[in-house]
């Protein structure tokens, strides 16, 4: 099987490689194979993925690779004197061709017509005649001189080619760490700007509640400053009334003596009237008169022991009041209500009292009296249902009050406990994403870590076994009686020794 080049490539350019991109107006590239029953032609892809990576055929690896190894002063001999066999081959040959070729073209003239194997093989004697001066021409030095700057560019492209393509994997690295970097960055940033935000919404919320506090602890003052002037002013007006009543008492004293100075008047001339008209009775009704006599000083005394009890009584409510008065100005606080309520029983205790002592006057005073008594007490009563009830209501209230704010305090705490664990739970996911990046960060720095090492590893290897291939062709080569292949095994020898 031997290699033919396509038409339109040069005569070098078995020993080009393919790299990308190509043109998209260049011809695809064709190689020919002649066999022993078909000619096919091959088609070689020029499409490359990346655009940036260089395709080499498996012939021009294994040709770099024998070319890297250089040869000994031995070999070279040994490979000139191999030239000059093939060339001394090649020209017997040639002439052996030639020489066919003219006994072909004279039996050809003498039969004039040539059977189909003849045709072909006069086509292939033809072909190998183009090929063995295409051999001559490939020795030629204008040939080998560009055959060797084709092969030197080649190489300083694949060697370009490398160090910018390591240079690009090291500047895709440096741009992921930065990038990564940044990110992490502007997570942190984000994390703190969230937390002072956080921070500056609960202290708001501590100083909205500290001034709602405030705010529920003025109104509760004013409340009991309140309270406190209406239950002042309920005392003031509680003594105006005792003090109008022990006024309404002082007159009803002063028309009982006027009453009784005017009754002490009438009896007097009741009694003159009597003496005048019962003289002559005077014996009879002395008696009588002894008893009036003797009923109206008993009366007197007791209106005197009536007055004396009520003076009595007066200076002792006067005594509770100016007692109650110096209460109520010394004590304001908490205990007003029940010195008040002491009070109230004193006065009722007195009152009931003076009432119990007044009844043994008169029916008629007794009953207004106990009239008086009865809605005296029920106005005490439902003065005293009133304050129960106020009372209990601003217990009610005042319950309500703090059960509320205990609830609103519970409530505030459980949202703060809720809020707090939001922020923890926010912070360990940003915490968590910081190490997930930072791992696939370490993980992706470890790949390309270790594809660099492996790309090292199958270049070493690649290497070795070029090597191995190296030797092994060469010991092969010289043992093959094919003189394209120890032409190009010359070639080889010839180059090592050119710098490029």
């Amino acid at each position: 099987m031997e290699l033919h080049p396509a038409k339109g490539s040069t005569p070098g350019s078995r020993t080009l490689s393919r790299s990308a991109p190509a043109s998209k107006t260049r011809n695809k590239e064709t190689v020919r194979i002649i066999t022993k029953d078909l000619i096919r032609d091959l088609r070689i892809s020029n499409a490359d993925p990346s655009g940036q990576s260089i395709i080499l055929c498996t012939a021009e690896i294994e040709r770099i690779s024998s070319e890297s190894r250089v040869p000994t002063k031995e070999e070279q001999e040994a490979a000139l004197e191999c030239l000059r066999r093939s060339r001394e081959e090649a020209m017997i040959a040639a002439d052996e061709r030639k020489t066919l070729m003219r006994q072909a073209d004279l039996s050809r003239q003498k039969n004039q017509g040539l059977t189909d194997l003849e045709a072909e093989a006069c086509e292939r004697a033809q072909y190998l005649l183009q090929r063995a001066n295409t051999l001559r021409m490939e020795q030629e030095d204008e040939v080998k001189k560009l055959n060797e700057w084709i092969l030197g560019a080649q190489c300083h492209a694949v060697q370009d080619a490398q160090i910018l393509e390591k240079k690009q994997i090291l500047s895709e690295l440096q741009e992921e760490e930065r990038r990564l970097d940044a990110m992490m960055e502007i997570d942190r940033r984000r994390a703190l700007e969230a937390q002072e935000h956080i921070d500056q919404l609960r202290k708001d919320q501590r100083i909205l509640g500290k001034a709602c506090i405030l705010k529920q602890i003025e109104d509760r003052l004013e409340e009991r400053m309140l309270e406190e002037e209406v239950k002042e002013q309920e005392g003031q007006q509680m003594l105006e009334n005792m003090e109008r009543m022990q006024m309404e008492e002082l007159e009803t004293m002063e028309k009982k003596k006027e009453e009784q100075k005017r009754l002490l008047l009438e009896i007097k001339k009741i009694n003159e009237v009597n003496i005048l008209a019962k003289e002559r009775r005077k014996e009879e009704e002395r008696l009588a008169d002894l008893r009036a006599l003797e009923y109206t000083r008993k009366k007197l005394e007791r209106d005197a022991e009536y007055e004396a009890e009520q003076i009595r009584v007066k200076k002792e409510k006067e005594k509770d009041v100016a007692r109650l008065r110096a209460l109520q100005e010394r004590d304001r606080d908490h205990k007003a209500e029940q010195d008040e309520l002491r009070a109230r029983r004193n006065q009722q205790a007195a009152e009931r009292e003076w009432r119990r002592k007044e009844s043994e006057q008169a029916r008629r005073k007794q009953e207004e009296n106990e009239r008086l008594k009865a809605a005296r007490l029920e106005q005490v009563i439902h003065k005293e249902h009133m304050l129960s009830i106020e009372a209990g209501r601003e217990r009610a209230e005042l319950e309500r009050v703090l059960r509320t704010q205990q609830e609103q305090i519970a409530r505030e705490k459980e949202k703060e406990l809720h809020h707090r664990q939001q922020v923890l739970r926010h912070a360990e996911g940003v915490r968590q994403q910081v190490r997930e990046r930072e791992t696939m960060a370490i993980t992706r720095r470890r790949e390309l870590f270790l594809e660099g090492e492996k790309l090292e590893d199958e270049a070493r290897s690649r290497r070795a076994r070029l090597e191995e291939i190296k030797e092994k062709k060469l010991k092969e080569l010289r043992y093959v009686p094919n003189s394209l292949t120890f032409k190009i095994y010359i070639v080889k020898m010839i180059l090592t020794d050119v710098p490029v």
